[in-house]
């Protein structure tokens, strides 16, 4: 008995220095981030990335690092990053980085501008999506960042609320995140009293690496019949761009 004992405190303190050190494990809750992450989606996020900060440790509490961060690293633009909701400091969020601090951002007519000038976005595909709205016709364009970053966005089309925006400055220390579906999407296009805002340096948790494995939201728990029935496979083992 107390082997086993021995052998379960063992695994839970390696666990635990994973957890806090080197990776965390993230469920997907929503669509913002489709056409590239979808809910249900279960993915690991690296600590390393971005270094350690009060609010990245995986621990049930804040460690007293202030506003400072470990071995601080400095996410890139197009990074998909895991970040504390400003406004509360506790709720997780995941989008993408497409403003560093320095940078101005504004959305013109559906088109990300950064700095004044129009981010490359080319069409690729026309998609029924189905949501909570019911099917809804999408545009799917691949958006390229200057450096060279391409991804794919998802947008539902002219005169959605977030479509025009004003300019937004991203101020030393900050970060402006947004979600690859654009129109389904509470971003940093939002003030912090109702959306992101700008999110601070401290707030990062890590960058997203790989999708490990999918299940439709059909799937529960407490049924493990409907594991197997609701399984992604396409989406296993799915590295993130």
């Amino acid at each position: 008995m107390l082997e086993i004992i021995k052998t379960v405190v063992f695994a839970l303190l390696i666990a635990l220095v994973l957890r806090t050190l080197l990776f965390q494990p993230f469920t997907i809750p929503s669509a913002s981030m489709e056409p590239n992450l979808y809910e249900g989606d279960y993915i690991v996020v690296s600590k390393w990335s971005y270094g350690y900060s009060k609010f990245s440790s995986g621990l049930p509490v804040n460690l007293p690092l202030g506003d400072n961060r470990l071995f601080g690293g400095v996410p890139k633009r197009g990074d998909i990053v895991v970040f504390k909701l400003p406004r509360d400091d506790r709720t997780d969020y995941i989008k993408r980085v497409v403003g560093l601090p320095g940078d101005r951002i504004q959305v013109i007519n559906n088109r990300l501008h950064l700095n004044g000038q129009p981010v490359d976005n080319r069409e690729i595909s026309r998609e029924v999506v189905r949501d909570v709205f019911g099917p809804r016709d999408t545009v799917q364009l691949r958006e390229t960042l200057p450096g060279g970053r391409s991804y794919i966005i998802q947008d539902f089309g002219p005169g959605n609320e977030l479509d025009d925006t004003t300019i937004y400055e991203v101020p030393l220390g900050y970060y402006f995140m947004m979600g690859d579906n654009r129109d389904n999407s509470i971003d940093s296009r939002v003030d912090q009293t109702s959306g992101v805002g700008l999110v601070p340096d401290e707030n990062l948790v890590g960058r997203a690496q790989i999708i490990l494995f999918s299940w439709t939201p059909g799937a529960s728990l407490l049924n493990p019949v409907s594991w197997f029935a609701n399984l992604r496979p396409s989406r296993f083992f799915k590295p993130l761009n």
